[in-house]
C-alpha cells in the first residue's frame, strides 16, 4: 500500500513518523523547498491528552522533554493600564502541565525522526484524480505526476485534498498582525521583563495585544482583532496599530514600537461548526485540513492526535485501510465537535467588549461546591 501524506507540518509529520514506528512506509509531500525556508511561527503548549500523548506513540517523549520550556507555560494577563488580572506560574521544571516548545523546534524533531527520503520538499499539490482501478494520481505544481494507493490529506487551511470529501465555505474569524522582537534581554530588558519566560496577554476592547518568549530570545507579538473592522493593508504599518491602542499603558504598546520589521496581518478563518463528509475509498484528512478552528490552543494538539489516531487505526488493520479510515473518522467528528464548540466560544469572548471580565472567569479555578448537608 503506497501512502501519500500531502502536507508537512505537524500533523502530517507525526503521522508520518508513527506510521513508521508501525513498519508502514509513507511519503510526505511538502511544498516548501526546505525546513528553513520560512519561520514556522510561535510557540505552542502541548497538552498531556492530545500533542505529548501523539509524541509518546511516536517514541518522541523524550526528546520532547529535552526541547521543551516548562517555565514557558507561565501565563500573565493584564487590562490597558497594564494591572494584573490573572498570574499563572508553573511549578519549576515540572512537565506535568502543558509546557512550550518552538514550533520550528518540534518540527525539526520530527523531521530528524524520519528517514532522509521520506519527505520529498518542493511538491505543493494542485490536484488529485481517482484512477481507475483505485487510488490516486496527484498532480504538483510545477507539472510532475505520481500516484498512490491512499491519500491523507494534512495540507491546513486551505487544502486540496479536502474538496475531494466536502465542499466547505471558511468564513473570517479574525485578523491576526505579527511582529518580532530580536535578542530582546539584550536590546530591550524592559520588554524581556514585562513578557517573562512564557506568554503575556493585554487584554482591552474587541482587541489584544499578545506576546511570547521563544528559545532563541526574540518575542512573537501578536494583536488580535475583529476581522471586518478595517481593510487588512491598514495593519501593514506601526503608527496605524499604535493609534489603534492610543490610551494604553506605554510600556504594553512598546512592543509594538520595538518589532523589528514591518508589521505582518493576516485573516484568520475556521470551518463551520459540525464539518463532516461522507467517507469514501483511499482518501481522509487530519489537522486543520479536515476541522480548521481559531488559533486558541487545540489546532496543533489536536492535528498531532488525528495522526496519532489515523496512524493506530491503519497499523491495526492494514488489509483493510478503508474500514480504518471510516473507524478514524467517525471518532474524529465525535472528539472535535466539543473542541471547535469551545475555540469559536474563546476567540469571540477574547475579542468581545467585556473580554477583560470574561477571560478572568475563564482563566480562574472555581471554588468547589460545598458538600451537601447530611
Amino acid at each position: 500500500m503506497r501512502i501519500a501524506i500531502a502536507g508537512g507540518g505537524l500533523g502530517g509529520l507525526t503521522l508520518a513518523r508513527i506510521l513508521h514506528q508501525h513498519g508502514i512506509d509513507a511519503v510526505v509531500y511538502e511544498r516548501e523547498a526546505s525546513r528553513s525556508e520560512r519561520p514556522q511561527g510561535g510557540s505552542l503548549d502541548l497538552h498531556p491528552e492530545s500533542g505529548q500523548r501523539a509524541l509518546a506513540e511516536a517514541g518522541l517523549a523524550g526528546r520532547f522533554r529535552s526541547k521543551a520550556r516548562p517555565e514557558g507555560e507561565e501565563h500573565r494577563i493584564v487590562d490597558p493600564s497594564g494591572r494584573s488580572l490573572v498570574h499563572h506560574e508553573p511549578q519549576p521544571g515540572s512537565f506535568s502541565g502543558r509546557p512550550e516548545i518552538d514550533r520550528r523546534a518540534l518540527r525539526d524533531l520530527l523531521l530528524d525522526s524520519l528517514p532522509g527520503d521520506m519527505v520529498v520538499w518542493r511538491h505543493r499539490l494542485a490536484a488529485a484524480s481517482p484512477r481507475s482501478g483505485g487510488g490516486w494520481e496527484l498532480t504538483f505544481h510545477g507539472g510532475r505526476r505520481t500516484d498512490c494507493d491512499l491519500l491523507i490529506g494534512a495540507d491546513g487551511a486551505r487544502s486540496i485534498v479536502r474538496s475531494l470529501l466536502a465542499d466547505v465555505q471558511l468564513s473570517y474569524v479574525a485578523t491576526l498582525v505579527e511582529l518580532n522582537i530580536e535578542d530582546v534581554d539584550r536590546r530591550h530588558p524592559h520588554l524581556a521583563e514585562l513578557v517573562g519566560p512564557g506568554n503575556l496577554w493585554c487584554v482591552g476592547v474587541n482587541q489584544i495585544l499578545a506576546a511570547q518568549r521563544l528559545s532563541d530570545g526574540s518575542l512573537r507579538v501578536g494583536i488580535s482583532l475583529r476581522a471586518a473592522d478595517r481593510p487588512i493593508d491598514t495593519y501593514r504599518g506601526k503608527r496605524a496599530l499604535l493609534d489603534m491602542f492610543g490610551g494604553w499603558d506605554p510600556r504594553l504598546t512598546a512592543l509594538i514600537e520595538a518589532g523589528d520589521s514591518a508589521p505582518v496581518p493576516r485573516l484568520i478563518e475556521a470551518m463551520p461548526l459540525g464539518t463532516r463528509w461522507s467517507s469514501r475509498q483511499g482518501v481522509t484528512l487530519i489537522g486543520d485540513a479536515a476541522h480548521l478552528m481559531p488559533p486558541v490552543g487545540e489546532g496543533a494538539n489536536q492535528a498531532m492526535l488525528d495522526a496519532a489516531e489515523l496512524a493506530g487505526r491503519l497499523a491495526a488493520n492494514p488489509a483493510d485501510p478503508d474500514a480504518a479510515i471510516q473507524e478514524y473518522e467517525e471518532a474524529m467528528f465525535a472528539r472535535i465537535h466539543s473542541i471547535a464548540e469551545m475555540s469559536a466560544r474563546v476567540q469571540a469572548m477574547m475579542l468581545s467588549p467585556t473580554a477583560a471580565e470574561d477571560i478572568v472567569r475563564f482563566f480562574t479555578p472555581r471554588a468547589a461546591e460545598p458538600a451537601p448537608a447530611e
